[in-house]
């Protein structure tokens, strides 16, 4: 089968999906581009719905002219390949170790938490309220295929975060490796600009910020340093990684 029309359904569906997050949410359906991000979901397990391709380019899918996957694609210089997935979302933000989005607008920083969490082990990513949509296409692409293999939740509330809720707050609350242990942990961060509300806040467990010589981290860079340094800690908590002598 080869699509041959500009108004083909299904290259439609295609920027629908794209560029709607509403479509998304319906449809439970989003769109990944690009020979990485597919062999990532591939590696995930996830099975696309639909697959599509350059005409002649020998790669799996319904083959699609140049010119017309190029005008359902989200890139400015087209793609060779992309496929539609499900979403998919755990029924409950997940530990030990889950990070909280909360008012995070900017995709490409929800992406890079994601490519973030997936190389320290986090257990989940959550979505609170003001969130961008982390199946959106720059957050699917900043996730660099993180999106397909940390599991996502949406939490309403803090209540519904597994275990201790720390609050990066830059400039606020002890140092980051003065924070007590805890084995389970939710790590929460706030918008780019205006950081966590203080609804938010006052059911934290412990605020923290991380030293630093400016006034603040972006959101996506503040979340892989406490990461990094969360991680540390728990593992000279178990003893993994210590030294041998």
């Amino acid at each position: 089968m080869t699509i041959t029309s500009h108004q083909n359904q299904k290259l439609k569906e295609i920027r629908k999906l794209r560029q709607r997050r509403r479509w998304r949410e319906r449809s439970g359906r989003f769109v990944a581009e690009g020979e990485d991000l597919l062999a990532a979901a591939d590696a995930a397990g996830w099975p696309a719905l639909e697959r599509y391709c350059v005409t002649g380019s020998g790669l799996p899918g319904i083959e699609v002219g140049a010119d017309l996957l190029a005008s359902a694609s989200g890139l400015g210089s087209g793609t060779r390949t992309l496929a539609v997935y499900d979403e998919r979302w755990a029924e409950r933000p997940l530990g030990p170790l889950c990070v909280y989005l909360h008012g995070l607008q900017d995709p490409g920083n929800v992406g890079a938490i994601l490519r973030s969490a997936q190389a320290f082990g986090a257990s989940s990513v959550a979505l609170g309220p003001g969130t961008a949509d982390p199946y959106g296409l720059k957050a699917v692409r900043a996730s660099m295929g993180a999106v397909f293999a940390v599991p996502l939740a949406k939490a309403a509330d803090v209540s519904e975060l597994p275990g201790a809720k720390l609050a990066l707050v830059p400039g606020e609350g002890a140092p980051l490796d003065e924070i007590p242990r805890a084995r389970e942990l939710t790590l929460m961060i706030g918008a780019e600009r205006d950081g966590l509300p203080r609804e938010i806040l006052v059911q934290a467990d412990h605020l923290a910020h991380i030293p630093i010589d400016t006034n603040s981290l972006n959101a996506a860079m503040a979340a892989t340093v406490a990461l990094y340094e969360l991680t540390r800690m728990a593992r000279e908590m178990t003893g993994i990684g210590g030294s041998q002598g």
